[in-house]
């Protein structure tokens, strides 16, 4: 019989093994058939065919059927045949409960999900994590058995691919744990946050990520910038999470160094060295490099001139910390001559590749003549202490393109493979672009750049927020926005002051008491800015008479001023607009009164402080306004400041205490003291219960308690005493008479720093 005949035989064998009635399985059979007898063993096949047909018959269609057949010799070939009873008893244990749809979902990504695990013991814990999720999200109705499918559970399998490139099994626990607590009870929630769609789930897969993050390495990189490079700039980062297509790239612009959120270790160098080699390279760029303009350039031309421009900058950086070659080598490709096929595929990225490491690389190892040549040029233009420009690497870069060009760099297919040089940004500031009518626009040009500076541009700090339900926080929740609190009259804010001018008097005489009283004497030391002469002259006479002389001859002076930073906070929600009873005013200008006063003392005293205010529209728009910063003295802007407070929208208390102290803590001062000023509850139109926004501002006053910061409120809600305490415990006081504000903030202030 030819040998066809029996490929066919075992073909027909097979197919009646697998037993199954779909013309769709049927039609394709034969090739995945041949691709299964390339990987799995004899006894391996067997066990393929039983676990189809099993699966062909749970009655879910031909879909699960065909992601298996598909699938499993992948799995196989990287986990081992052994892993298909754990995969089995898994799918018997969806298709019993309400989730039977999503075995296809499990099919069809079990294959990338294998490639990652690379273990069978992973494998089985993954699928634990999966049946966990669907015990604690699959619904019932009245509590009977359970008959509403998790909604999570498809979601957690289609994404299951990407969470393992960035999370370790560990990680993806934490990630489904945190879901399972904060939105078991939400079905449409649960598919945004397992969706990877909504803004926790997010925050909490980059918490769980491995590698180095950014957030936690961010003090050392700015002491690495300022100490090697004497630079400065705000690292802002971007997520490397969602990109599957196409990854962003490093880049710096006027608000800072633009760098991914998360390094992982790669060619035995680590993520924090992966960071410092990036941000070497765009100071590089931001001291040596000139934009050109790019207009009349194709883009084959601009992607060399960025090649050879980078390798410049490599090389200065390197002539001026030599150590850094081993780095930048570690982490650049090096791929071969022949990597490429000229024939098929557009090789003008592996060309460029091959210059680039033999720019930087004397032992590249490259037979090119023109690269050769092109790398003697670029040497003896460098040579010495010669910088040379942007432009003089620009006619090498079109000189190489020239030289090299083949018919094939028009091909859709392009050659990426190891050409893809990671530390260095996307040379978007190389190039100036020109526009139609830039000339006869010049005007409109400045006034839109005027206008983008006037506005707003700084971004949003996220803080976390505590869940009381679940005892554990929901990360990078609410978006505080800092801006310059808007001005009023300061002649406002002088009537004032005139008008509690006795008032004014009596605290004058109680904040100059508190006034440090210069310098203390310290004698009896061995160390001192001076000699005791009184200790000196005994111990000189001790000695003539064969005594042991006392050795503290010596005295210090001792400042004995005040050491204590304080920050004002003001509630300025809407309710501040209400009347105070029996009087002509608001509640907001009995507060303006109050804290003009206190301000106007304050500066007298000499103490560092600080006012500003908050409100809150939901969490994604928190307010948080400066009235006066700490080194900002009691003058007219301040008073302008303090003459347009306005109260509007509601009251995100932790929030805005989190973000008091991120001011605070930053001070050098002995004491810290955060005082609030506030007329009601935490609350906002996002939260229906309130209770949740006060366990959260809770956590905020634990929070600051720890850092060192005393935190105190003083509050003008009659019914404050339902729930001040369990935010501040004792650190608070109820003001019923609102009308004598004015007088007793400053008497408060004192109480508390004397």
């Amino acid at each position: 019989m030819p040998a066809h005949t029996d490929d066919l035989a075992r073909l027909d064998d097979a197919w009646a093994r697998l037993d199954s009635r779909f013309d769709e399985v049927k039609r394709i059979f034969p090739d995945l058939w041949r691709e299964a007898q390339a990987i799995l063993s004899a006894q391996g096949l067997t066990r393929y065919l039983d676990a189809a047909r099993q699966i062909g018959k749970l009655g879910r269609g031909a879909e699960p059927l065909l992601a298996f057949l598909e699938e499993w010799p992948t799995v196989a070939q990287a986990l081992g045949e052994e892993a298909l009873q754990p995969v089995l008893e898994c799918i018997e244990r969806l298709q019993k409960s309400p989730n039977g749809r999503a075995i296809t979902t499990l099919l069809q990504t079990l294959g990338a999900v294998a490639e990652r695990l690379q273990s069978q013991e992973s494998l089985q814990k993954y699928l634990d994590i999966a049946l966990h999720l669907m015990e604690q999200t699959t619904g019932s109705i009245h509590g009977r058995q359970a008959t509403i499918p998790s909604p999570g559970l498809p979601e957690f399998f289609f994404h299951a691919p990407a969470l393992l490139q960035l999370l370790s099994l560990k990680g993806l626990a934490n990630w489904v744990d945190y879901g399972i607590r904060n939105h078991a009870r939400h079905p449409e929630r649960q598919k945004d946050y397992f969706g990877l769609q909504s803004a926790d789930s997010r925050a909490v897969l980059q918490r769980e990520r491995h590698g180095t993050l950014l957030v936690d390495a961010e003090r050392r990189l700015d002491l690495y910038l300022r100490g090697f490079w004497q630079e400065a700039g705000a690292f802002i980062p971007y997520s490397t999470a969602f990109h599957q297509l196409r990854q962003p790239i490093p880049y710096f612009d006027r608000l800072g160094f633009h760098l991914p959120d998360a390094y992982d270790d790669t060619q035995g160098v680590a993520g924090i060295d992966r960071y410092r080699a990036a941000l070497a390279h765009m100071v590089g760029h931001r001291r040596w490099s000139r934009p050109l303009i790019a207009d009349n350039w194709s883009p084959f031309q601009r992607l060399a001139v960025e090649c050879v421009e980078d390798c410049r900058i490599d090389t200065l950086l390197i002539r001026e910390y030599p150590g850094l070659r081993n780095l930048l080598l570690a982490l650049h490709p090096h791929p071969g001559e022949d990597d490429c096929d000229p024939q098929t595929t557009a090789c003008l990225r592996h060309r460029l590749t091959l210059l680039s490491r033999a720019l930087l690389d004397p032992e590249h190892g490259y037979r090119n003549p023109v690269i050769l040549d092109l790398v003697q040029r670029f040497r003896d233009l460098l040579a010495g202490n010669e910088l040379r420009s942007t432009s003089d690497m620009a006619a090498l870069a079109l000189d190489f393109v020239t030289r090299t060009r083949l018919p094939s760099d028009q091909f859709k297919h392009i050659h990426f493979a190891d050409t893809v040089v990671d530390y260095r940004d996307d040379n978007r500031h190389l190039w100036t672009f020109i526009e139609p009518d830039e000339e006869d626009d010049s005007g409109a040009e400045d006034a839109s750049a005027k206008s983008v500076e006037e506005s707003p541009s700084l971004p949003p700090r996220l803080y976390p927020e505590w869940d009381d339900q679940s005892q554990s926080y929901r990360p990078d929740w609410v978006s505080v926005y800092d801006h310059l609190h808007p001005q009023g009259d300061p002649a406002q804010i002088d009537r004032l002051l005139a008008k509690h001018s006795a008032l004014a008097k009596r605290l004058q005489r109680l904040f100059d008491l508190l006034k440090p009283q210069d310098k203390e004497r310290i004698r009896y030391q061995e160390d001192g800015s001076e000699l005791d002469l009184d200790i000196a002259l005994r111990a000189f006479i001790d000695y003539k008479s064969g005594a042991i002389p006392d050795p503290r001859i010596n005295l210090q002076h001792r400042s004995n001023d005040r050491d204590i930073a304080v920050l004002l906070l003001l509630d300025l929600s809407e309710s501040l607009n209400d009347p105070v009873p029996n009087t002509q005013q608001s509640i907001l200008e009995l507060s303006q009164e109050a804290v003009s006063l206190l301000a106007w003392a304050i500066e007298s005293l000499g103490d560092p402080f600080a006012i500003a205010g908050f409100h809150s529209n939901t969490r994604h728009e928190a307010r948080y306004g400066h009235i006066k910063g700490f080194s900002e003295h009691w003058g007219d802007s301040v008073k302008a400041r303090l003459a347009g407070m306005q109260a509007c929208w509601s009251t995100r208390m932790g929030a805005a205490m989190r973000h008091a102290g991120h001011y605070l803590g930053a001070r050098k001062n002995e004491k810290k003291l955060l005082l609030l000023l506030t007329d009601g509850a935490p609350a906002d139109v996002d939260v229906a219960d309130s209770q949740q926004l006060v366990a959260d501002a809770r956590q905020a006053v634990n929070e600051l308690g720890q850092k060192g910061i005393f935190s105190y409120c003083i509050s003008l809600d009659p019914q404050a005493d339902t729930y001040v305490s369990d935010i501040f415990g004792r650190q608070f006081t109820v003001l019923d008479q609102i009308e004598r504000l004015p007088e007793r903030l400053p008497q408060m202030f004192l109480s508390l720093t004397r």
